[in-house]
């Protein structure tokens, strides 16, 4: 990343780090009415795959790095850092990659792949963690979820990158 980083463009990485925060926080405040442990909606991905598509992948990193940290702290669950960072992590490359081939109308894609990558980094740190392959049968049921959630929130993102997209873009001459 640049180190003259224009105010704008930090102010804007900022906002959306506190965004994604605030949902995160308030989505844990939240029972699942599943009974399924893990599974969830993800909401604060939306600020995640906004930020891949409208700022780009060097911001994105560090919007969803300040999130999983910040909400392990804030939330107390400072233990599950690891399922978090591994599953961050995991959607991150995955939607890198992914925003390399989609075109504008399909950013909606690139959450439920990020989703369902995100679920298979917390099995593996699952895996790493309790030194049991034995859950990777769970696997099946969060990538349901995650296809389910990854539609919804990708959705969101697309309908904020087609109606933000331009208002927020960082003018040439502020680059």
């Amino acid at each position: 990343m640049n180190m003259k980083m224009p105010l704008r463009r930090l102010a804007h990485m900022a906002v959306l780090t506190a965004i994604a925060l605030t949902i995160f926080m308030v989505e844990a405040q939240i029972p699942v009415p599943l009974p399924v442990p893990g599974v969830k909606l993800g909401l604060a991905n939306i600020v995640t795959v906004y930020a891949m598509f409208a700022l780009g992948p060097a911001p994105t990193l560090l919007i969803l790095a300040a999130r999983i940290i910040l909400g392990a702290v804030f939330s107390g669950r400072v233990v599950a850092l690891l399922y978090s960072a591994s599953g961050g992590l995991l959607c991150y490359l995955a939607m890198l990659g992914m925003r390399r081939i989609l075109t504008p109308r399909q950013i909606w894609i690139c959450s439920v792949i990020g989703a369902m990558f995100h679920n298979a980094g917390q099995i593996l740190a699952a895996i790493f963690v309790l030194r049991a392959t034995g859950i990777v049968a769970y696997l099946p049921v969060l990538l349901i979820s995650a296809i389910a959630s990854g539609v919804f929130t990708g959705v969101c993102a697309q309908l904020l990158v087609n109606r933000l997209g331009d208002m927020l873009k960082v003018p040439k001459n502020l680059k």
